[in-house]
């Protein structure tokens, strides 16, 4: 009887630690948690679905954020505690990091323009939102062993993040996209594929990522790939969303990577009239969108005047008047997200 005692005990006391292993081990931190905290946990990994882009649950989603200036360009602003900012005050449920990667970028000071990537990478990855790794360039296709290697790096640092996004060419000049753009896309491609299997891709398209309805025709066969599309409301208008429709017409999902409420030179006065059209367009067809720039240059897509403080805490005094409009912007677009998690 004593015996037994002792065997019933015993079988206590490992049920209780293994019930202690497994709430230590509870997911609460994952992207598969019950009972989300963070804008990724809710959403999970992204994948596309026909012309969307779809969440853990296979729903529609559309991310907005904004985009990071020319790193070797605006490198102040590449720190946590401006990206936390973006996050709290803005509420950006997306931040895309412009590697430069010519003109005093990438390819002449490797290791500080990585640093300054990761240190925005891993401040989203931290605050749990999205992040895109971007290869800001106009001729990647020109050293296509250099991009190889270096989004092979990423995916093997941060493949098994679901926050991270990899855009592999910013905007390509006027070349084919059949003998030139597709060929270097799924080399980069398999580069990525190799470390990471499934997180998603976004491939540049001709014309300074315009001419999306040519990707259309030849699409990139790969298992989470979207097409990027860049506009700037006060340059490109109906002809660019007829291109736009075409490629979703085709069942292909677009992701609007850069997009300004300027000219296309970042200059003149804003066009509200059709910058609403675009995020009509935008908004009916649930398209993400980064908008272009987390700078103080004075531009007209810049969201701050120059001399604001580099780490946030941005008065409204210190926007500009785009950063004023576009901050309203995503703040009305991603209300429904955080409304969400503040009821978990």
């Amino acid at each position: 009887m004593t015996q037994f005692k002792f065997l019933i005990k015993a079988l206590s006391f490992i049920l209780i630690s293994l019930s202690i292993t497994f709430c230590s081990n509870d997911s609460s931190n994952s992207p598969e948690s019950d009972n989300p905290k963070t804008v990724v946990e809710l959403l999970g990994k992204l994948q596309t679905q026909g012309n969307q882009i779809v969440d853990k649950n296979g729903d529609p989603i559309a991310l907005h954020g904004m985009s990071m200036f020319w790193s070797q360009w605006a490198p102040k602003f590449y720190n946590k505690d401006c990206i936390q900012w973006l996050y709290n005050d803005w509420k950006c449920t997306i931040i895309r990091a412009a590697l430069a990667v010519e003109e005093g970028g990438y390819l002449e000071n490797p290791q500080e323009e990585l640093a300054k990537i990761e240190t925005v990478v891993e401040a989203c990855i931290d605050l749990g939102i999205y992040v895109i790794i971007d290869w800001h360039n106009h001729h990647a296709e020109q050293q296509p062993e250099v991009a190889k290697a270096f989004f092979k790096q990423m995916a093997q640092k941060y493949g098994g993040y679901p926050n991270v996004i990899y855009e592999i060419y910013n905007e390509p000049l006027n070349i084919s996209w059949s003998q030139v753009l597709k060929p270097y896309s799924e080399a980069v491609i398999a580069e990525i594929r190799s470390e990471d299997p499934d997180n998603l891709i976004i491939v540049g398209t001709p014309n300074w990522s315009q001419d999306v309805d040519v990707a259309a025709l030849d699409p990139i066969d790969d298992v989470n790939v979207a097409y990027s599309l860049h506009y700037y409301t006060g340059t490109h208008r109906q002809e660019l969303r007829n291109k736009a429709q075409k490629m979703l017409d085709k069942n292909l999902p677009i992701f609007v990577t850069e997009w300004g409420v300027s000219q296309a030179n970042a200059l003149g006065n804003i066009d509200y009239e059709e910058t609403q059209r675009w995020l009509y367009f935008a908004d009916q067809n649930n398209l993400s969108w980064c908008t272009w720039s987390v700078n103080d240059k004075e531009e007209t897509t810049s969201i701050v005047k120059p001399g604001s403080s580099p780490t946030g805490n941005w008065s409204e005094a210190d926007l500009t008047e785009a950063g004023t409009y576009v901050k309203s912007l995503i703040l009305e677009r991603n209300a429904a997200i955080f409304e969400l998690l503040e009821n978990e």
